[in-house]
């Protein structure tokens, strides 16, 4: 059971995370238990569908005004590598894109051009030691980098502009696990810390101030893994994560000290910031239908990150079906997974609507054991 469902299971992990805040990788640790030496390289592909309705904009005649779909497309991809040193002590290297970002605001829509882009990148190092009983810990070092750009056009408001160089800053992960092979039982705890990258801001838009650098911070969060045969061919999974999203805010120093003219000419504030942490809860089962194919089924609910939301970044909770199929031979397992996700009502700190939309996401992975 243990050799032929566990790869299956790699047919849903293919596909996006469709989560809270910036996510876009839920950075499982599966690799890190598959049997023996391990190469595996994976592609994901999301479309989102987020638009709404502007409430209100102080002088300008925008009230009402539809958005268009202001959430773009976007790629990412994958490579990772587990090992083993010694019957106790296993390895695995990722190099992934776990988080990310990228809006704006069509032609012809309100707020047209406004826009907002997140780019990351994280290399991510791990030990894992086995001990007596079915029992191990892990741990392990990432090393994240990050850079971000945006522009505000609301005028005669304000019309806004940032963009900052790519930062490279450490974090680091620890967990711990019980497996039991001979019924594929494994439960993994893991915890990531937070990454806090320093930028160095080039504003425009507003007037300047001293200070030309800010930090923002990459969200701590726990990850809790479980999987179970319960029947022989079938395969209980899922998982809970928390991700601790209060943490992360975007407040570059010129805009955030710059007179807000819709709040009585207070300080802005954040330019991005979340009101709230997120928990994705995920239950799925696989099935093995043969020596060479396996399916899964699984069914996930995010939170969301609370009201009221940026406008660069408009979703709400989002509850997300996922399908997948895996084909192996041999040494050679290819596994594709998609994900439809309902995204749940959001209003922004201009008071704008968002409502009934969606995304999709697909995806695909190859792994390679020798």
């Amino acid at each position: 059971m243990y050799k032929y469902l566990v790869p299956g299971l790699m047919a849903i992990v293919a596909s996006p995370a469709l989560a809270g805040g910036i996510e876009r990788s839920p950075q499982s640790m599966n690799i890190l238990f598959q049997q023996g030496n391990y190469l595996e390289m994976g592609a994901s592909y999301a479309r989102p569908s987020v638009s709404g309705s502007l409430a209100t904009v102080a002088g300008t005649p925008l009230q009402g005004q539809p958005t268009g779909n202001i959430a773009r497309s976007f790629v990412s991809g994958s490579l990772g590598l587990k090992g083993d040193i010694s019957e106790q002590i296993a390895y695995a290297i990722v190099l992934d894109q776990p988080f990310g970002a990228d809006t704006l605001y069509p032609s012809g829509s309100a707020l047209a051009g406004s826009l907002g882009k997140v780019e990351n990148t994280t290399l991510t190092a791990i030990l894992r030691y086995k001990f007596e009983g079915g029992f191990s810990a892990h741990a392990g070092v990432r090393s994240s980098w990050t850079k971000g750009t945006a522009e505000i056009a609301v005028s005669p408001v304000l019309n806004y502009a940032l963009s900052t160089q790519t930062d490279q800053a450490w974090g680091y992960l620890l967990g711990v696990a019980y497996e039991m092979p001979e019924i594929a039982l494994r439960v993994a705890l893991t915890y990531n810390s937070s990454i806090t990258h320093t930028f160095r801001a080039t504003e425009t838009g507003v007037s300047p101030v001293p200070a030309d650098t800010f930090n923002s911070k990459l969200p701590q969060s726990v990850n809790l893994e479980f999987q179970t045969g319960v029947a022989e061919d079938t395969l209980v999974f899922g998982s809970v994560r928390w991700v601790n999203w209060k943490q992360f805010d975007i407040t570059p120093p010129d805009y955030a000290a710059s007179p807000n003219p819709l709040s009585g000419g207070a300080p802005r504030g954040p330019l991005v910031a979340y009101q709230k942490n997120s928990t994705t809860y995920t239950l799925g089962v696989g099935r093995r239908f043969n020596e060479n194919w396996s399916g899964s089924v699984s069914l996930a609910y995010d939170t969301g990150n609370g009201n009221p939301t940026s406008n660069l970044g408009p979703t709400g909770n989002r509850l997300t079906l996922g399908l997948g199929a895996s084909y192996t031979i041999d040494n050679v397992t290819i596994s594709g997974g998609m994900q439809y996700a309902r995204i749940g009502n959001a209003t922004t700190t201009l008071g704008s609507q968002f409502s009934k939309n969606s995304a999709i996401g697909a995806g695909i992975r190859i792994g390679y054991r020798f």
